[in-house]
């Protein structure tokens, strides 16, 4: 049975903050929030929820589950204007000029690609 994906969700300790984050990144606006959860809108919607202690996780490490991966039209460009938004590049890049690992605000990791 095929299934559609609709949202993608992020843990976090402060959801409306990240969302800012994103929605700047990538043009998208919140669809719905509430103190504990923000949605933006999209062809995936992508989702922002609060975990108590949460942690971001830590780069490089085999432990983490997930990152998503951005394609942009001019990669070093958008690592300026991804760093001016709050995002980290960490030492650790094992892209070569593939492509650049950053980390938003809270840590959770992405990789823009050129394309």
């Amino acid at each position: 049975m095929p299934a559609e994906l609709t949202t993608i969700v992020l843990d976090c300790a402060d959801p409306a903050a990240l969302a800012a984050f994103y929605a700047k990144a990538l043009g998208l606006e919140v669809t719905y929030q509430d103190d504990d959860t923000v949605q933006l809108g999209g062809p995936v919607g992508l989702g922002f929820q609060r975990v108590a202690g949460y942690r971001g996780p830590s780069w490089p490490d085999d432990a983490k589950h997930a990152h998503l991966d951005l394609r942009v039209g001019d990669l070093e460009s958008a690592v300026t204007e991804f760093e001016a938004l709050g995002a980290t590049k960490p030492d650790f890049q094992p892209g070569g000029a593939d492509w650049v690992v950053l980390a938003d605000p809270e840590g959770h990791l992405f990789c823009l690609i050129p394309g």
